[in-house]
């Protein structure tokens, strides 16, 4: 559900230093928001406080939320926690693997451009929606 970011409720927090909020700000302008933050039924922020941010520097009004069943200050500092320290990156190969596939799609060859516009001519005369 979606709740006005000034209702969001953010007390003393474990991550002090929030990074690069535009790359984070932009990621959202051109993707929109993939996942929600979270906040207990006091409206105040249990995880997501970068993605808040970010929503904030964009101007936004409203924001995706969660609302979890929290039970104390140690179980809302545990959540918190948890959802920075689960969080993995891509190692090396991974990276190296999406970026080929990206470059691939953004730069296909002769052949895959003819057939994405067949593709495409057939898709419009048969008016068929992806």
């Amino acid at each position: 559900m979606k709740i006005s970011i000034e209702s969001i409720i953010v007390k003393n927090r474990i991550r002090k230093d929030m990074g690069d909020i535009a790359d984070l700000a932009e990621s959202l302008k051109k993707y929109g928001q993939i996942s929600p933050i979270a906040i207990n039924k006091k409206n105040e922020l249990i995880a997501g406080g970068r993605r808040l941010e970010a929503a904030k520097l964009l101007g936004w009004e409203s924001i995706e939320v969660t609302v979890v069943d929290v039970h104390g200050k140690l179980e809302q500092l545990e959540m918190e926690m948890e959802e920075n320290i689960q969080r993995r990156e891509f190692n090396p190969a991974e990276l190296a693997d999406a970026s080929e596939k990206l470059y691939r799609l953004r730069h296909p060859g002769f052949f895959r451009r003819i057939l994405n516009a067949i593709t495409r001519f057939f898709k419009k005369i048969f008016r068929i929606d992806d």
